[in-house]
């Protein structure tokens, strides 16, 4: 069976976003795939974090994992910081990796902004880590969202350059997985903006752990506007919203893909069912859709929050079965390096 990776960084307040850019996806490829999952602590780290903050959001994604649907038993759940081969790896990848594919790297320069010289050397070679989380199991699968397409280019670049310096054939070429109907879900507030975490108003997101009166009054409230919702017509040849018609309409087309992503649907056909209806009628059919989608998981993962040692255990399993696939992948890539192990 094919083996797939992929991570949520621990930095509180997992969202609508979140769940269906990523988690939701991971539900279903467990049906396929051999899964890790994991909760990537040491990436959090780049960035200062609150240690107890660190922790109970670890515990957070955690429970998100558990309450979406992803079976620790099938699955393997854990958290990065466990199993010591990510950082060993990481290193002997930031001794392979040039200096100017780190430079071009659009995150870094995102994410340190104008203060790139305050910035940590972690988060400059973050992307080394990331190939490193991949490629210690030997995944060759990972899905992965819009913004972590270039990380993903530069862990294949990484494989290939170890493969050519050692003239090796031992780690795979990675493929991405982008999945789902709705990758880039944006803010309740504003059409054009990423749903965020650090979005000042709590109105702008759906929280995984909002009851159902908050996800309906959230939904209800939703910025749209005054035109009535368009048909399938206004797709390209793939199926997609061309850009210009996203930017003329921003929040119709997301919460047209919000819903797209919740009902399993394809966008064309939910294009065809309110094709000129007005966003009034629309919201009461989406405010259902989505309590009775998310209203569970919510209270699932509230439950699983108070139970700290439940998730605990999951996370201790999870590790445990992680470093016994890594352990023997990282002293093969030791002896392939010339590392003496006596």
């Amino acid at each position: 069976m094919k083996r797939i990776f992929s991570g949520v960084q621990p930095t509180g307040n997992l969202h609508l976003g979140n769940y269906l850019g990523a988690i939701r996806n991971f539900v279903a490829l467990q049906e396929d795939y051999e899964g890790i999952y994991c909760v990537v602590d040491m990436h959090a780290i780049t960035i200062w974090q609150e240690p107890e903050e660190l922790r109970r959001h670890t515990r957070e994604v955690t429970a998100a994992y558990l309450a979406a649907g992803i079976d620790p038993k099938r699955s393997i759940i854990f958290n990065q910081s466990q199993v010591a081969a990510h950082a060993e790896l990481a290193w002997i990848f930031n001794c392979v990796t040039r200096l100017g594919w780190l430079n071009r790297m659009t995150q870094f320069k995102d994410k340190a902004g104008k203060n790139r010289e305050n910035a940590s050397s972690g988060l400059y070679v973050y992307p080394n880590l990331m190939a490193a989380d991949i490629l210690a199991y030997k995944a060759t699968h990972v899905p992965v969202g819009e913004d972590q397409k270039q990380h993903l280019e530069l862990a294949r670049d990484i494989a290939q350059k170890f493969n050519n310096d050692f003239k090796t054939e031992f780690f795979p070429i990675i493929e991405p997985l982008i999945l789902g109907t709705a990758t880039r879900v944006m803010s309740l507030r504003d059409g054009a903006r990423k749903m965020s975490k650090s979005e000042p108003s709590d109105m702008s997101r759906i929280n995984m752990t909002d009851e159902a009166d908050q996800i309906a009054q959230k939904v209800r409230k939703a910025k749209s506007d005054m035109e009535l919702l368009p048909g399938p017509g206004v797709l390209n040849e793939a199926g997609r919203v061309p850009e210009e018609a996203r930017e003329a309409r921003p929040e119709a087309f997301n919460l047209l893909g919000i819903y797209a992503a919740l009902s399993n649907r394809a966008l064309s056909d939910v294009l065809t069912e309110f094709e000129g209806q007005q966003f009034s009628s629309f919201k009461k059919e989406l405010t259902d859709l989505a309590v009775e989608a998310l209203g569970p998981m919510g209270a699932e993962m509230k439950r699983l929050m108070a139970d700290p040692a439940q998730v605990d255990a999951v996370l201790k399993d999870g590790g445990e079965r992680a470093r016994a696939i890594a352990a023997p992948i990282l002293e093969e890539v030791y002896d392939i390096v010339g590392f003496l192990r006596p």
